[in-house]
């Protein structure tokens, strides 16, 4: 299988073209990791190997420092062939691309992270928990922290940890005991008391592997407090535009099999294809306009972010989630515009459209949530009209 680079080339075009021949590889593997529930380690393995993760690592650290605008592009394509590994990986470039835009951590750590990460290692934030819900609503994680000499030990459990097979490293939020502040701690895979309890039996997304991240009296230096932070108040994330990425790729690639569908099936009752039918005609029309805005919103927004002064980008909040918002949504309307076309055959589980129509509501799940962003939105036009 020829090996794909993205650091051997320089140009936005030539990574798109090589993250078009992935997408393909991972189409071809993505109804098998979805019908056993099986996490996609090759497709993570390939891209890890060709450098997609250094991607979102600045110049200065011997990244590549791409625009928000090329990640999410990038992001959708891998998303047309497989949804998981999309969401996966998205999450691994966003919160890298996160950490060193804010550079909220210490020198020392964001160094060490990159030389890691420079041998394939792979992060993921781990900071929802049952007790508490979503962190964006605000909740003070359960999981705790208390000071031990020098250091720290964890007690705590969190869910929904997205790529657990194959993370080096976990950032667990968690209420210091002595204060009652809330930090994030910067943890090792292979510190002892750390532990993957294999919970993940969604319909949706399956091949995400989100375990359940499972902490027992983890010793920690005290290097490894990271930042203190405040539950429900973090500043705005571009990177996590990647969510709407996700899903946009999925609706593009259900969108394509259903016009390709409607260009091929001509049953006796007429004459040519069921393309040239007005309903036909009609739903495709209605998925194309959907995809059209979902596209033009989701890039304007991600070059709105790229070409914003950093301490402007925070006023960008409700546009990122309105993004997230709309496209999600829209995602979810193009896909079971396709199986309409399509028909009952859509619902077979050789058709890919079942596995795209389960995989697009996640994203209803994905933060920020909606009722989240309609009142975010609407707090700021009571407070933009007076």
């Amino acid at each position: 299988m020829e090996e794909l680079n993205f650091l051997a080339v320089e140009t936005p075009g030539e990574r798109l073209k090589i993250m078009k021949e992935f997408s393909v590889r991972f189409h071809k593997r993505a109804s098998e990791i979805d019908e056993k529930g099986l996490f996609p380690f090759e497709n993570i393995r390939e891209l890890i190997d060709s450098g997609y993760t250094m991607l979102t690592i600045p110049r200065e650290y011997g990244g590549v420092e791409i625009s928000l605008y090329e990640l999410v592009r990038l992001q959708e394509e891998m998303a047309a062939g497989d949804g998981s590994t999309a969401l996966s990986m998205g999450w691994h470039m966003s919160v890298v691309y996160n950490l060193f835009e804010k550079k909220t951590w210490p020198e020392e750590t964001l160094s060490f992270l990159v030389k890691e990460i420079s041998t394939g290692a792979l992060i993921n934030s781990a900071a929802s928990e049952k007790e508490t819900g979503s962190p964006t609503r605000g909740g003070k994680p359960v999981t705790a922290a208390e000071k031990s000499g020098d250091g720290w030990i964890i007690n705590g459990r969190k869910v929904f940890t997205t790529l657990a097979p194959m993370l080096d490293y976990f950032i667990v939020s968690a209420t210091i005991a002595e204060t009652g502040e809330t930090g994030n701690f910067l943890i090792p895979r292979m510190t002892k008391g750390v532990h993957i309890e294999e919970t993940w039996d969604s319909l949706a997304m399956r091949g995400t592997a989100s375990h359940d991240l499972l902490l027992e009296n983890v010793r920690l230096e005290k290097e490894a407090f990271v930042e203190k932070i405040r539950p429900g108040q973090k500043a705005p994330n571009g990177g996590l535009l990647h969510v709407p990425a996700c899903y946009l790729g999925i609706a593009g690639a259900a969108k394509n099999y259903a016009v390709d569908f409607a260009k091929r099936y001509s049953p006796n009752s007429i004459t040519g294809p069921i393309i040239q039918l007005p309903e036909v005609k009609n739903r495709i029309g209605e998925m194309e306009i959907l995809h059209m805005q979902s596209k033009h919103f989701l890039y304007s927004v991600a070059g709105l972010w790229d070409s914003a002064h950093p301490e402007k980008r925070s006023g960008l909040g409700p546009e990122l989630a309105a993004v997230k918002y709309s496209v999600t949504n829209a995602a979810i309307k193009i896909v079971d515009l396709a199986m309409r076309v399509v028909g009952a055959g859509s619902l077979s589980m050789k058709c890919p459209l079942q596995r795209y129509y389960r995989d697009v509501r996640a994203g209803l799940h994905n933060p920020p949530m909606d009722d989240v962003t309609l009142k975010v939105l609407a707090d700021r036009a009571a407070e933009i009209n007076g």
